[in-house]
């Protein structure tokens, strides 16, 4: 009797010294995590899109009762990721009955082992206020800048088409009912939008360098179908091949077709939706600002559509940069500029236009505010006329790069802009 009390006493004993010890593990802080944009689309108001912006086959105005498959192209990798849903631009409640994340296998298809459902604060579906957005649930899932992901949600009630992105390089697919969980979408018809999808999100324990590219449609990549075709994207695709970078770089396309740097229009002005939609990214480090083009190429009488009162001289525009540049060093991020390519032989071009691009041009190359000026126009242009892309670079409308000039422009960065 007394050597099982003994026992009994010894055990206790045991337990009171180990006990305190197991506790501290448990408590014992992990490596700390934190949130990095992979992925990011620039929201604009369905109700503004210009005639020409709208596509022809499908052309619906609103969904009820179907389900939207959406391609993301991570730029970095990790294996908790999180996405952003927007009704930022939405008049009424955005209801998303059910949504589901999975790694697309080409089309509209999925693969079935990878399908995990998305929750809104533990829940299947959330409502989201008009001006609103929201994330999902962190959920698990390796992500591959080498594979896209397809977020698939269904809109169970009529909802108007409000908040997209327009003419992306990127696929979205529309299925009637809910087809969220459905790996194959044989029937589905093809958008050439993104809808309510604005952002991809993964976690990180070690360090990543977010850089955002933020500008009008040379940055969007119009006329470009393949999206990694970008220079944007192959910027993201030089990093991840350079030792010192791999692994450690996301690089976002924030760009607009037509947009302005000055004036709302298509998609608001830059100077208002810069905050938003380049500071406001997940752990942005950097910023590549390349805007200004259209201030000067779409400058017309008052009356005329989009609307200008009045063409912005280049001080004007000045002025405008340099409030980003401000805007982006108040919050520690760093700045590469970029010159106004050249453009003569667009549908816009004149020749007093083009003195205050050069004059603009000249105030980007004297900064010395920023972390580096990238020289675009020196890059691009023409050896024998200056004032034009070189014809190897040119999409043939004389203002917009092709594949080639793309590439070109990924290249001219240099990467020790991005690594301070």
């Amino acid at each position: 009797m007394n050597a099982f009390r003994r026992f009994i006493g010894l055990l206790l004993l045991g337990l009171l010294l180990v006990h305190p010890q197991a506790q501290a593990q448990s408590r014992a802080p992990r490596a700390e995590t934190h949130w990095v944009a992979s992925w990011a689309a620039a929201p604009q108001d369905f109700a503004l899109a210009p005639a020409w912006a709208v596509p022809k086959q499908p052309a619906p105005s609103s969904l009820a009762d179907q389900t939207l498959r959406q391609q993301l192209q991570p730029t970095l990798g990790g294996q908790r990721l999180r996405i952003r849903f927007s009704n930022l631009f939405g008049k009424t409640p955005l209801h998303i009955a059910s949504a589901t994340v999975a790694v697309g296998t080409g089309a509209a298809s999925v693969s079935p082992s990878t399908l995990r459902n998305l929750r809104f604060g533990g829940r299947a579906g959330i409502t989201i206020a008009p001006g609103a957005e929201a994330w999902s649930d962190p959920v698990r899932l390796d992500v591959d800048p080498a594979r896209s992901l397809m977020v698939s949600f269904h809109i169970d009630a009529p909802m108007p088409f409000a908040t997209v992105h327009m003419l992306t390089p990127g696929a979205t697919w529309i299925a009637a009912g809910d087809q969220v969980r459905r790996p194959a979408w044989p029937d589905a018809t093809r958008s050439m939008w993104n809808h309510i999808v604005t952002g991809l999100d993964v976690a990180r324990s070690s360090p990543a360098r977010v850089v955002v590219a933020f500008g009008d449609s040379i940055t969007e990549g119009a006329g470009i179908e393949e999206a990694a075709a970008r220079y944007p994207e192959r910027l993201a695709v030089r990093l991840r091949g350079q030792p010192r970078t791999a692994g450690f770089y996301s690089v976002l396309n924030t760009g607009i077709s037509g947009n302005r740097l000055l004036t709302d229009g298509i998609g608001p002005r830059a100077i208002d939706r810069f905050r938003r939609d380049a500071l406001g990214q997940s752990g942005v480090t950097h910023v590549i600002i390349l805007i200004g083009i259209n201030d000067i190429g779409m400058s017309m009488p008052a009356g005329e559509s989009p609307p200008v009162l009045g063409p912005p001289s280049a001080e004007q525009l000045a002025a405008g940069l340099q409030q980003l540049i401000a805007e982006a060093r108040g919050k520690g991020v760093k700045v590469l500029l970029g010159t106004l390519l050249p453009f003569q032989g667009a549908i816009y071009w004149s020749a007093e236009k083009e003195l205050r691009r050069q004059t603009l041009n000249r105030w980007i190359r004297g900064r010395f505010d920023v972390n580096t000026v990238v020289d675009f126009d020196a890059a691009l242009r023409d050896p024998a006329n200056p004032l034009a892309l070189n014809p190897v670079y040119d999409s043939g409308d004389h203002l917009h790069p092709g594949k080639v000039g793309h590439a070109a422009m990924a290249d001219v960065i240099d990467l020790r802009g991005l690594q301070d």
